[in-house]
């Protein structure tokens, strides 16, 4: 594992075995350099870098200033269209008439006629200038107390913290986003010698896969799903199965695993047949790679293929439900739940809605409860507490964050109904979070909602999960978004929607539009060979909306999920302090764009009565149409699913602490502490007492009991 993954993951520097010295001039010019891009070594570390060789020193810092820079996105030259941007940006028609005079006057063009091509005018969508000619059109940034400080921590030995974060991620309660799922298979491959538990079955599945290729047994396998998402992880397809795989061919050794782990999870439960005829089509076309019907060990095996095959028939717990619900017999319904408690969960809002004894639902709830996971526990604790009145709209967000909106046809829960929910929940988490022993909170971490899944978040620096409420403290906002196309032309527009107080249409910001007031647009990039980045400036004291929605639309060429690299983030910045368009110090964050949509929406920016300014992380996309998306074209969807967001209660760490059986400290920079404790905050801070346990953005999901 590369010490800059480590990195770029944990903020922790991988502690170097090597010889002893003088790196005390490093030392020096590591500072400096990480001050420019918001950074700072705590003093373990400096101390660790002091004492190594001068070559020892200087390799392991060139390592962490690599990280750190691609971390905030400053490994990339962020040129700007307009070059003094955002001063001299011109009025979108001027703008548009100087680049036909330009077309007509210095290369001899004719007029068309009718609709006029920008793309075809001399000029438009390509940079004009250097990077270079950029940085000398701008004053230097001035420094200011409010720019971002990131602490970056003395780890372990780079095995140790190899072991570490294989540990916590494997060891998840939730499910990881894309790019730390490929983490954990690069990790896995290095820590096959380290046995531990794996609650969550989409992880298990990409461990797994790595035990496989290295003809390793599987383990923890207990549902013939579990077998194919292995194999649909080993073909390199969707370890979720939301997407069809195309299988390859397996080795003899690998089908001898996969059947092997078939056949025993078949002949330990029969019932676990009735997973198979949810995914029959995909069981058909994995019978052709594992030749289930040639080998006589594992007999078993092949029933899972003879109900793929229809030549079987076996029901599900979930089929028999429903069979039921649609009779009316919702209290059967019910009692067939209860034996996958699980499922009874996240069926319980319609068996409220339906049940003439609700009662005796929630008994029946109440004697399951202790069998179910505390993720899904925490997903009912807020789904419930939306359910006392009817939605301006319902969100429906899948795991690829596409999102989509419908209107809210159902009846609104009854209060009492909810309250004995909520404290049948709560009752069962307090008891599962009584091992946290003194614990102490940033405030800053108290609206963030707790992460249930990492695809409710994209990876990046200071990412937060959906629904996390921050704010945001500068006089200027700047979005940014940059990417660079692989294999063809690819035109992304960053655009804002500007919202009033009501979520109605005020105005916007785009290729379309290059001022509205004081919020001004950095010109329109139509071509991304070398990385194109575009810019909004927000002067948050003088923009009339109450909402601004930044979005990234696909007009031509490559989606998010296939470009060669995409990002969207922001700086905070005073008016004051000029600077280059893009300063990383001022980034406040980072996230990839890695959605299955046309239409990127990773935030909403609000302001409330008192002026003060915050941020909604929203993490969705719109499926929008195959080419020319613009803000305009999807004003109104994106009006209603915001103001559906926006008003959406999300279950917060402030929840889950209120219910643990001990006093929490709020952590203050003077506060003294001598003995362990849990720390929960949004980065780790210096000075905790040596064995403390620390909860930040890469392990809050620890929050979520077992």
């Amino acid at each position: 594992m590369r010490s800059e993954v480590l990195i770029r993951r944990t903020l922790r520097v991988p502690r170097v075995e090597g010889p002893g010295g003088d790196g005390s001039t490093v030392v020096r010019q590591l500072d400096a350099v990480l001050t420019g891009v918001g950074f700072v070594a705590s003093r373990e570390l400096l101390a660790h870098l002091d004492g190594l060789a001068p070559g020892a020193a200087l390799d392991l810092a060139v390592d962490v200033v690599g990280a750190v820079r691609e971390l905030v996105g400053d490994d990339v030259a962020h040129n700007a269209y307009f070059i003094d941007f955002p001063r001299n940006v011109p009025d979108t028609w001027d703008f548009w008439l100087s680049c036909l005079r330009e077309t007509v006057t210095a290369h001899g063009a004719a007029v068309p006629a009718g609709v006029v091509n920008l793309l075809s005018l001399a000029g438009y969508g390509r940079y004009q200038h250097s990077y270079a000619e950029l940085l000398a059109a701008h004053d230097e940034l001035v420094a200011s107390l409010k720019d971002r400080v990131t602490v970056l921590h003395l780890g372990g030995t780079l095995a140790e913290e190899t072991t570490r974060l294989y540990t916590e991620l494997a060891g998840s309660g939730t499910p990881l986003h894309a790019a730390d799922l490929e983490l954990l298979a690069e990790l896995a491959a290095e820590c096959l010698d380290h046995p531990m538990a794996i609650p969550v079955r989409e992880n298990r599945a990409v461990v797994n896969a790595v035990r496989l290729a290295h003809g390793l047994p599987l383990v923890a396998v207990d549902t013939v799903v579990d077998v194919l998402r292995v194999a649909c992880r080993a073909s390199g397809g969707d370890v979720t199965l939301a997407t069809p795989t195309r299988f390859r061919s397996f080795r003899r050794s690998e089908r001898r695993v996969l059947l092997g782990a078939l056949d025993a999870v078949v002949s330990a439960n029969e019932g676990k047949l009735g997973d198979v005829a949810r995914h029959a089509e995909v069981w058909k076309r994995l019978a052709a790679g594992l030749h289930p019907y040639e080998d006589d060990r594992f007999v078993r095996a092949r029933e899972v293929f003879d109900v793929a095959r229809g030549d079987r028939v076996v029901r599900s717990i979930a089929g028999r439900a429903e069979f039921a619900f649609r009779a009316g017999r919702v209290a059967d319904a019910a009692g067939i739940l209860a034996k996958a408690p699980g499922m009874l969960v996240r069926s319980l809002d319609r068996l409220l809605r339906t049940a003439t004894d609700t009662g005796a639902v929630l008994t029946g709830f109440e004697s399951v409860v202790g069998e179910v996971s505390g993720r899904v526990l925490c997903s009912l604790r807020e789904h419930v507490a939306n359910r006392s009145g009817v939605d301006s709209a319902r969100v429906f967000a899948g795991r690829a964050k596409r999102a989509w909106v419908t209107v809210d046809a159902r009846l609104p829960l009854p209060v009492d109904v909810i309250d004995r929910v909520r404290g049948i929940v709560d009752t069962e988490l307090a008891a599962r979070l009584s091992g946290f022993g003194p614990v102490v909170v940033d405030p800053a971490v108290l609206t963030v909602a707790v992460p249930l899944s990492g695809k409710a978040a994209e990876d990046g620096f200071a990412v937060l999960p959906r629904g996390s409420w921050s704010v945001v403290d500068g006089e200027v906002l700047r979005f940014f978004a940059y990417w660079r196309e692989q294999a063809r032309r690819t035109d992304y527009d960053l655009s804002a929607l500007l919202l009033d107080d009501d979520f109605r249409y005020r105005g916007h910001v785009s290729w379309t539009n290059l001022r509205d007031g004081e919020v001004v647009y950095s010109g329109d990039l139509t071509e991304s060979a070398n990385g194109a980045t575009e810019f909004i400036d927000v002067p948050l004291d003088k923009v009339g909306a109450t909402r601004i929605v930044p979005q990234v639309n696909v007009y031509a060429g490559e989606g998010f999920d296939t470009v060669a690299e995409s990002m969207f983030g922001w700086m905070v910045r005073d008016r004051a302090q000029k600077g280059a368009p893009f300063e990383a110090r001022t980034v406040r964050t980072r996230s990839d764009l890695r959605g299955t949509g046309r239409v990127a929406l990773p935030a909403v920016f609000s302001r409330d009565a008192a002026g003060r300014w915050s941020v909604l992380w929203t993490h969705l996309y719109l499926t929008g149409s195959p080419n020319f998306n613009q803000v305009e074209n999807n004003r109104l969807t994106t009006g209603m699913l915001t103001r559906a967001v926006v008003e959406r209660r999300y279950l917060m760490v402030s929840d889950l602490l209120g219910l643990l059986p001990g006093p929490v400290t709020t952590w203050t920079p003077d506060l003294v502490l001598t003995e362990p404790v849990t720390y929960v905050g949004l980065t780790r801070p210096d000075g905790l007492p040596e064995g403390s346990r620390v909860l930040d953005l890469g392990t809050l999901n620890q929050l979520v009991p077992a």
